[in-house]
């Protein structure tokens, strides 16, 4: 090999929602691994009807994305990770999905549950997520990075009790299910501070505890989950990972813009972003 030629980027697989804006989804995870000095593929699993204002409608993709991640196959070894998120597929499709990946068996592997885009139509309830990681969580070493919302769906919780719900009820029937571990996302926690659990079989770590920030943000789990991702693959921990990736997220919270003036606020493109400490 020529001494000159630099190393070969870790490659992440990106396996989501397609929404067109950029705001979240596959290319919210795109922008993101590439800025972390990853090599993005990605599979949509939704194709959406969106923009900054709403989403108005989600199908599930023409092409066969099972077809697609194992047309990718050759180039899926060594260092590499996944990213699972958004899916309308099919239980029978899904199942096909975790198939696949079971046989890949992907070094990382982090799965960010959503049930609706943040605004406008829904796809999921807590059923659908259930029936979902009955297919994948059985295969082990998944990182499931719910927020509250998300976790008390799993958890069959009634809405009242979604933001004062303890720890324990939210992350444990994850774990139950499979999961290997629990990143809780406290952003949808009640009052000004906000705290991420890190949670498995030996235990609950709160993370850092910081005041809530002004306003929404589009695609902050997806940024979140996909910077977990890149600095995994870039050799942080696990814990380091997430508490890097809630700092960068933290970090440019105020660069975020609204494309022509509407919609909800996203996060710019941040190519200079430098390493945290």
């Amino acid at each position: 090999m020529d001494a000159h030629r630099p190393s070969a980027p870790p490659l992440a697989l990106c396996l989501g929602g397609l929404d067109p804006s950029g705001g979240a989804g596959l290319l919210r995870d795109v922008l993101t691994l590439s800025e972390l000095g990853c090599q993005p593929m990605a599979v949509s699993l939704a194709e959406t009807l969106q923009n900054g204002l709403a989403c108005l409608r989600i199908e599930p993709p023409a092409m066969d994305p099972v077809q697609r991640v194992e047309a990718l196959a050759p180039h899926l070894v060594g260092r590499w990770g996944v990213k699972l998120s958004f899916c309308a597929l099919g239980a029978t499709d899904f199942r096909r999905l975790c198939a696949t990946l079971r046989h890949l068996a992907p070094p990382l592997r982090i799965w960010d549950p959503i049930l609706a885009p943040s605004a406008g139509v829904g796809l999921h309830d807590g059923g659908d997520l259930r029936r979902m990681a009955a297919d994948l969580l059985p295969m082990g070493g998944w990182v499931v990075s719910p927020n509250r919302d998300e976790a008390a769906a799993f958890a069959g919780l009634p809405p009242e009790a979604i933001r004062s719900a303890p720890v324990e009820a939210l992350a444990t029937p994850w774990l139950e299910a499979g999961a290997w571990a629990v990143w809780l996302k406290g952003g949808h926690a009640a009052g000004d501070q906000v705290q991420d659990v890190w949670i498995n079989q030996e235990g609950i770590q709160p993370l850092e505890t910081v005041p809530r920030l002004p306003g929404e943000r589009r695609g902050t789990g997806c940024l979140l989950s996909a910077t977990w991702l890149g600095l995994r693959l870039q050799g942080r921990d696990d814990l380091q990972a997430a508490l890097e990736s809630a700092r960068r997220l933290r970090a440019r919270w105020d660069l975020a813009f609204s494309p022509g003036g509407a919609g909800r606020a996203m996060f710019t493109p941040f190519p200079a972003l430098q390493e945290t400490p």
